[in-house]
C-alpha cells in the first residue's frame, strides 16, 4: 500500500499509565450506566484484585477520577470512593460534543455497527439463561424508581446482549463504544425515556428470542437512532 494512501492516525506524545488506563475503564463504565451517581466503589485492594494491578496504579486512578468530578472520597467506617452527581464531567462532556459535533454521528454509527451485530449473533446464540437475564432487566426498567436504577437497567440490558453473542472480543467493544456516549437521563424527560426504552427492549428481545436474526438488528439499530435523537435534542436544550 502507498504510505499517502493509508488512513490517518492520531499518534499520542506518550502512552498512558496504567493508572490513567484503570481510569479511562471505570469512566466508561460510569458513562454508559453500570456504574451511576451514589454508587461505591471496591475498595483499593478489591480493585487491584479484580483487575491484576497494584494498589499503587488503582490509587492513581481514583486521583484522577476524582479531580474530573467523577468520584468523591469519603472518609470514615462507612467512607470509601463513590460515583459523585457528575454535574461537572456531563457538563465538560456536552462542552466537548459542541466543539466537535460530527462526534456524535460517529459514536452513533460505531455503535449501531457493533449492536446490531451483538443483536443479531445473540437471536441464534442465546441461551434460556440469556434470555431470562434480557428479560429481568425489561421488567425492572419498567419498574425504575430512580434515575440510578435506570441506568443501571439500561446498561445490564445492552451487557446481556453482548454476552449472549457469545463473543468476548465483540462485548468489550460494545462496553467501550457505549461509553463514549454519554446521557445522564437526568438530563431528559424521565417518564418518557423509560416507557420508550421499555418499549425498545422489549422489541429487540421479541426478536432475540424468536431466533430472528434480521428484526433483532433491525431494532436494535432504531432503538440506537432514537437515542441519537434524543442526544442532539438535549444538546440543542443544552444550547438555549
Amino acid at each position: 500500500m502507498q504510505i499517502d494512501k493509508l488512513p490517518a492516525i492520531e499518534f499520542m506524545v506518550s502512552a498512558p499509565t496504567l493508572g490513567e488506563d484503570i481510569a479511562r475503564r471505570l469512566r466508561l463504565l460510569i458513562h454508559s450506566g453500570a456504574l451511576s451517581p451514589g454508587d461505591r466503589l471496591p475498595s483499593e485492594r478489591e480493585l487491584s484484585q479484580q483487575l491484576e494491578v497494584g494498589r499503587v496504579s488503582v490509587r492513581e486512578a481514583v486521583r484522577i477520577l476524582q479531580a474530573m468530578g467523577y468520584i468523591e472520597v469519603r472518609r470514615g467506617a462507612t467512607g470509601g470512593s463513590f460515583v459523585s452527581e457528575l454535574t461537572r464531567p456531563y457538563e465538560d462532556w456536552v462542552g466537548q460534543l459542541k466543539a466537535r459535533e460530527a462526534d456524535i454521528d460517529e459514536i452513533v454509527d460505531l455503535r449501531i455497527g457493533l449492536e446490531m451485530r451483538t443483536a443479531s449473533l445473540a437471536a441464534v446464540r442465546r441461551t434460556d439463561r440469556h434470555l431470562l437475564e434480557l428479560l429481568e432487566s425489561i421488567e425492572q426498567l419498567g419498574v425504575s424508581g430512580s434515575r440510578g436504577s435506570f441506568r443501571a437497567c439500561d446498561a445490564r440490558f445492552h451487557g446481556g446482549i453482548a454476552r449472549a453473542a457469545g463473543n468476548s472480543r465483540l462485548e468489550a467493544a460494545v462496553v467501550e463504544a457505549r461509553g463514549e456516549m454519554f446521557v445522564p437521563v437526568d438530563h431528559l424527560v424521565f417518564e418518557d425515556q423509560v416507557e420508550a426504552s421499555r418499549v425498545e427492549h422489549k422489541e429487540i428481545f421479541e426478536a432475540i428470542k424468536r431466533g430472528d436474526s434480521a428484526r433483532a438488528a433491525e431494532a436494535m439499530e432504531r432503538h440506537i437512532l432514537h437515542a441519537k435523537d434524543e442526544l442532539k435534542r438535549l444538546a440543542l436544550q443544552e444550547e438555549g
